[in-house]
């Protein structure tokens, strides 16, 4: 059984040392704040050097995964211009096959022209010797029935009387040749 004034003093008790204890708090609160902030600072700088346990960890995994990929990239590097260098003599030998190619066909073909020609021109040439032949001994037979003692007359050029078309002339001997052989066939 207490009376008002014990209860009051021990609520005043009771007020001060729970005033007493939230100060105890605050003040453990606040130096634990500062001791955890020096601890992180601590940390920060060892990280910031590089010699945190927790830091360095991670960090050699990291190196090694960068070593194993880096060293994968140049080989995967050389493999590709090892590559390329195959494609590119790949090219340089089929370009020069299709040129060997091309030329022992361009050489057939003009070899092949070329006789052609040869034949046409020996076939030509013996069809020419008897037209030539018979060509000479017509213009023979011209000139022997002239009459000796007449005078050297010059005929022109551009005379009615003259056997031939005027634009056979302005053809080369060949021409006249070929197209007399091609009349004669």
């Amino acid at each position: 059984e207490m009376d008002d004034e014990d209860c009051e003093r021990r609520r005043m008790e009771c007020l001060d040392e729970m005033s007493n204890l939230e100060k105890q708090f605050t003040d453990l609160k606040d130096q634990l704040y500062k001791e955890r902030l020096s601890q992180v600072d601590a940390k920060l700088q060892e990280v910031i050097a590089g010699k945190a346990p927790e830091y360095l960890e991670p960090l050699a995994a990291l190196q090694e995964n960068m070593q194993i990929r880096t060293k994968v990239a140049g080989i995967y590097r050389e493999l590709c211009l090892e590559s390329v260098k195959n494609k590119y003599e790949c090219e340089i030998q089929a370009s020069r096959q299709h040129c060997e190619s091309e030329k022992l066909l361009l050489y057939d073909t003009v070899q092949s022209e070329l006789e052609e020609k040869i034949r046409r021109l020996e076939e030509d040439r013996h069809s020419i010797d008897i037209t030539s032949e018979l060509w000479n001994d017509e213009l023979q037979s011209r000139k022997k029935r002239k009459d000796p003692f007449s005078p050297d007359k010059k005929k022109p050029v551009f005379s009615l009387t003259f056997p031939r078309p005027y634009i056979v002339y302005m053809l080369q001997d060949l021409d006249i040749l070929e197209d007399w052989t091609t009349i004669r066939k």
